[in-house]
């Protein structure tokens, strides 16, 4: 393997990306910023003052990590399925696999690339956050791996999808079937302690209730699982869906058929 080489592409997928999004800003960072708006609207504002505490911060202190962290991980997903399935309906995908560069490569610079959107989006979102409540941050370490981690995990997830696809509808069955339900049962706007002891198991099946606390825990110093649990748990996908992703690279799975 040149390492050399395989620096450059890298550099040259991720730079690539990074000018996607921003050439495209109006389509990639404006629309969450609006929706992140009118959630802490409608559900901060307007129902959250009726709620009042939950673990012991006000509703729209408690609601906004996850709010932040449901920004992060659609843009990153979203980002990486869009990007390379367009590479392959475009068929400049077939320019990357004909390089010098390794198939790891190619992954890493994509998901590299769908992590900076979302940690893009993740900051704008937090800036809203500020003109409705105050956040301080309690756990800085835990609150930018957990949020770096969690965008890795979900942009290697829209890489998988993005090699399944073979048309535009199958990038949207994921996000509309998959990705938002499991974000809204995973602890966004409630603590699962205020489920049903059956309903809490359940919930602890769902990967994002483990981002979500645990992010929440960086910022707010309050989670319903512990810490090291949902490291582990976040690290364990990391490194299966890299995994994934690079089988199917090799075989070229939706690539090369």
């Amino acid at each position: 393997m040149n390492i050399a080489l395989n620096w450059i592409g890298l550099k040259t997928i991720v730079t690539k990306e990074v000018i996607r999004v921003l050439r495209i800003w109006i389509q990639t960072i404006v629309p969450p910023a609006i929706m992140m708006t009118l959630y802490f609207v409608i559900f901060g504002n307007l129902i959250g003052s009726r709620i009042g505490l939950i673990e012991g911060a006000p509703y729209m202190q408690y609601i906004a990590p996850g709010l932040i962290m449901m920004a992060v991980i659609t843009n990153s997903y979203g980002n990486v399925v869009s990007s390379f399935f367009g590479a392959k309906f475009g068929r400049h995908v077939e320019e990357m696999l004909v390089s010098p560069m390794s198939n790891a490569t190619i992954i890493l610079g994509h998901v590299a690339g769908g992590v900076i959107r979302g940690l893009l989006v993740g900051g704008l979102v937090t800036l809203i956050a500020l003109g409705f409540t105050r956040l301080h941050v309690e756990h800085p370490f835990i609150t930018l791996s957990m949020v770096v981690l969690s965008s890795t995990v979900f942009a290697l997830a829209g890489f998988i999808n993005a090699m399944f696809a073979r048309k535009f509808d199958d990038i949207a069955i994921v996000p509309t079937f998959v990705l938002t339900p499991l974000t809204y049962l995973g602890g966004v706007f409630y603590s699962i302690s205020m489920l049903p002891e059956f309903w809490q198991s359940v919930s602890k099946l769902n990967p994002i209730l483990y981002m979500v606390n645990a992010f929440r825990y960086g910022i707010l110093g309050t989670s319903d699982i512990g810490i090291v649990y949902a490291y582990a748990i976040v690290c364990t996908f990391v490194v299966v869906l890299f995994s994934v992703c690079l089988v199917l690279m090799n075989r070229g799975v939706g690539i090369r058929e």
